[in-house]
């Protein structure tokens, strides 16, 4: 009989003190001091007898293609799955070491030089782990809710669109959790997918952390067992509804928060269906019903991965040349600065130079050309559906694909298989900000997306029907 088998594996991937942070343009120091908890690289391998596939959960805020390629080839290599069953997903933390501003960094670019090299074999390390672990297991999902995260596009009174709270605008509060278990139902993994913007710690911090998904995961392994991954969903536009601090108890708190509800959810699940059958009454003071319920041997359920490349629009970019002298420009003006001791100046011109940096970047990466491959990968697992893509995609596209999916439980995120860029919709783009101006691609790539993700979900549920999860 065809079984389905996950093995779990982990390992510490927490920059030595003193490597540069970058996840803020507005911060003044450019090295961090130490790690206020673990930062992690998570596997999670499942398989069957005809497919196998990693999912990786690695605490930072992302890896340009370059470093995206590494690692991947290198889990690959180690494992001999291929990479298009291979999904590698960061939380997009703000507050781990610096990964892809490396043009911004004055001090300690050799730190983050050794760390990046040593990234790939670590991470490829825990995927191997998890390989060697592999149990037969039962699985099932269910779903809560949680409101730590709020809409984070703002209008201010002035008129000005900026990163903020807006109470009225679209938010998906769903937390989702799948529970594996073995086959006398001890929890081996669980998947925790939630969709906000780990931007609680903020530029004035000099700790180390994963932020809240970090302290949720840490909570689901204490409350439930067996090792947790953390999924960051579609958070493009959403951030938490108290952040850009350096009060790392608030990270702390909306974590436990997450956690603690991510932990009833999967202590609720049984991932072995019981059919109730009434066996008569047993008098003892009070009639007492007396029941048998039986447990369910349901069809293993269907493991499948697909990759689909959608031709995404791209906006227009002046000339790479002009740029990139720009660039140059912001980064030595950014050093001198630092030297100068005017700390008050430092924030303005590191955020001139990151902004300087990607514009030089995509635009010699994607000048002359009207379009760009993204690519979206499924994993399905039964009657739930992985969806995963580059980029950071608007919550509105998360819910049209979830209302659109033929999947009881789709679980869209971002932040997967590497590259950086927002994917706002055609509204956003109207309504202009941040992300509309921090983004490669053009008004209309967010619902393309959305509609691709859709035709790729039913062409997964096509290849066999739908085994409901109780």
């Amino acid at each position: 009989m065809n079984k389905l088998f996950a093995g779990v594996g982990r390992c510490d991937i927490t920059p030595a003190p003193g490597t540069p942070q970058g996840g803020w343009g507005a911060q003044t120091h450019e090295r961090g001091s130490y790690a206020d908890i673990p930062l992690y690289s998570t596997a999670l391998v499942l398989a069957d007898e005809a497919e196998s596939t990693i999912i990786l959960d690695v605490d930072s805020i992302g890896f340009n293609e370059e470093w995206t390629e590494k690692i991947i080839s290198a889990v690959e290599n180690m494992t001999g799955v291929h990479r298009d069953r291979i999904r590698f997903s960061c939380t997009h933390t703000h507050s781990g070491p610096n990964t892809f501003r490396l043009e911004t960094i004055g001090q300690g670019l050799e730190q983050v030089l050794s760390y990046l090299e040593s990234l790939p074999a670590r991470i490829a390390g825990a995927a191997w782990q998890a390989q060697r672990n592999l149990v037969p297991i039962r699985f099932a999902a269910g779903w809560g809710s949680c409101d730590i995260n709020v809409n984070r596009r703002f209008r201010t009174p002035e008129g000005q669109m900026v990163v903020g709270r807006n109470w009225d605008g679209a938010v998906d509060r769903k937390v989702s959790v799948i529970r594996f278990d073995d086959l006398d139902e001890r929890p081996v993994a669980t998947i925790l997918h939630y969709a906000c913007h780990p931007t609680i710690m903020a530029w004035e911090n000099k700790l180390f952390t994963p932020d809240y998904p970090g302290v949720a995961r840490k909570t689901v392994e204490e409350q439930v067992g067996g090792m947790c991954l953390f999924l960051q969903g579609a958070a493009g536009n959403l951030g938490p509804r108290r952040g850009f601090t350096g009060d790392k108890r608030v990270y702390r708190r909306f974590g436990t928060l997450l956690g603690l509800e991510a932990s009833r959810i999967a202590l609720n699940i049984e991932t072995i269906p019981r059919r109730e059958h009434y066996c008569g009454v047993l008098q003892s003071g009070a009639p007492i019903a007396l029941y048998d319920d039986h447990a369910d041997e349901s069809p293993t359920p269907i493991l499948h991965v697909m990759n689909r490349s959608v031709s995404m629009p791209l906006r227009r970019f002046p000339s790479p040349a002009g740029l990139a002298q720009e660039a140059k420009d912001r980064a030595r003006e950014l050093i001198e600065i630092r030297k100068s001791g005017a700390r008050d100046e430092v924030s303005a011109a590191t955020a001139r130079a990151t902004q300087a940096g990607w514009l030089a970047q995509v635009s010699q990466m994607y000048i002359g050309r009207s379009a760009v491959d993204w690519r979206l990968q499924c994993i399905r697992i039964g009657s739930v559906a992985l969806l995963s893509t580059r980029g950071e995609p608007f919550v509105e596209t998360s819910q049209q694909i979830a209302a659109g999916s033929p999947f009881p439980f789709t679980l869209f995120s971002g932040y997967s298989n590497g590259a950086f860029g927002y994917i706002p919709t055609r509204e956003a783009f109207q309504e202009g900000g941040y992300e509309t101006e921090n983004t490669p691609l053009a008004p209309g790539a967010a619902e393309l997306l959305a509609a691709e993700g859709i035709d790729l979900l039913k062409e997964m549920e096509a290849l066999s029907p739908i085994v409901p999860v109780v």
